[in-house]
């Protein structure tokens, strides 16, 4: 096994240096350029450094006191507006508790200068949509980084997401079963951030690409009726209201979060627009308040607590296991009907009454 005198010699630097360097120490004033080369030539002689006596964690697997660093493009904001991304974070620390991972590090990227001294830790895990290629060139030790809600195209590290794509195919089919053709889709943007918190890329978001392509195919697609704003109540409502004011509705409406279609309900309540007589409402999340709207809300369940769990139990294979090969996870979703939509079953019963009804004159 290497030691630090080898790293030294190689480095050309002094083992006070390099221990200081391994050890996180950020009282030390040295330039990036030389802790990157410590780091590359411990990597490259496979320096191992001295570990605490193994202690037995709640999950029954041998785990030592490794610290993590967690990366969330998400900021206090965003987690108060979105409950989904407070559920991911949330997740993520209580499992760590579990396998007996401590997080040594919590950076939100609009905030903080995430690349400081993350070198040092023993795996990321990174929330969100990020640039994977800045996150590894600057966290450069080893390849214990997972990445949650991000397509990161270096297929050498960790993926866990939600299968979103396949849910929105399920909705779409759920909705021309019941009978509707004029659909629409309402979200939010999606951007790629840098490590500075600064917008590189924007894409089309899975659920709004899912949806045209679909529609596209099924010949049934309208620009018209696809929508773009904040992801956040006010930008349900500035979009519902704008497309009441122009007129010439769709018959439902597919949202892309729950706080989105929080506001979209209240603009449609305001034009006394029915729901689902008059426009059906299908969104994502499935968030505490969803069943207590008025019409309680169809939504698609997410699980963003075992988004959380899954990338710590990802992270903690890699440390405890040492795994290598690179796993991507897809996390099933839950299709919940409510009063908010017409489905299939409420369309024969309303079908069968009205036949009643006929009977009878």
């Amino acid at each position: 096994m290497a030691t630090i005198k080898e790293i030294a010699l190689k480095a050309n630097v002094s083992t006070a240096t390099v221990s200081r360097i391994l050890s996180n120490d950020q009282t030390l004033s040295v330039t990036e350029d030389t802790r990157k080369r410590v780091f590359e030539v411990a990597a490259e002689l496979d320096y191992k450094p001295p570990r605490k006596k193994n202690s037995k964690s709640t999950n029954g697997l041998n785990s030592s006191e490794y610290t993590i660093g967690v990366i969330l493009t998400t900021s206090e904001e965003d987690e108060f507006n979105d409950p989904y991304f407070q559920q991911i974070r949330l997740g993520i620390e209580m499992t760590c508790q579990q396998f007996g991972l401590k997080i040594g590090t919590l950076l939100r990227v609009e905030r903080d200068q995430i690349f400081s001294g993350l070198n040092g830790l023993d795996g990321l895990i990174v929330v969100g949509a990020i640039d994977t290629e800045e996150v590894v060139s600057q966290y450069y030790e080893n390849k214990n980084i997972v990445f949650v809600d991000n397509f990161p195209a270096n297929k050498k590290y960790d993926l866990v997401r939600s299968d979103l794509k396949g849910a929105t195919i399920e909705v779409i089919h759920t909705l021309l079963e019941s009978g509707h053709q004029m659909i629409g889709y309402m979200g939010g943007s999606h951007s790629i951030k840098s490590i500075t918190g600064e917008a590189v890329t924007e894409v089309d978001e899975i659920r709004k690409a899912t949806f045209q392509q679909v529609m596209q195919e099924k010949g049934l697609y309208n620009p018209q009726y696809v929508l773009k704003d904040h992801w956040n109540p006010n930008g349900g409502y500035q979009l519902m209201k704008g497309l009441i004011e122009k007129g010439n509705m769709p018959d439902a409406m597919i949202i892309g979060s729950d706080p989105m279609a929080i506001g979209a309900l209240r603009a449609l309540n305001e034009a006394g627009i029915q729901v689902p007589e008059d426009l059906s409402v299908i969104s994502f999340d499935d968030i505490e308040s969803a069943a207590f709207l008025n019409p309680p809300l169809s939504t698609v369940k997410i699980h963003p607590d075992e988004l959380g769990k899954a990338a710590v139990k990802l992270l903690a294979d890699r440390l405890i296991t040492k795994r290598t090969v690179p796993v991507e996870m897809t996390l099933g979703t839950e299709l919940i009907l409510r009063k908010s939509s017409r489905n299939k079953q409420s369309q024969n019963e309303s079908e069968q009454i009205n036949g009643d009804l006929s009977e009878n004159f």
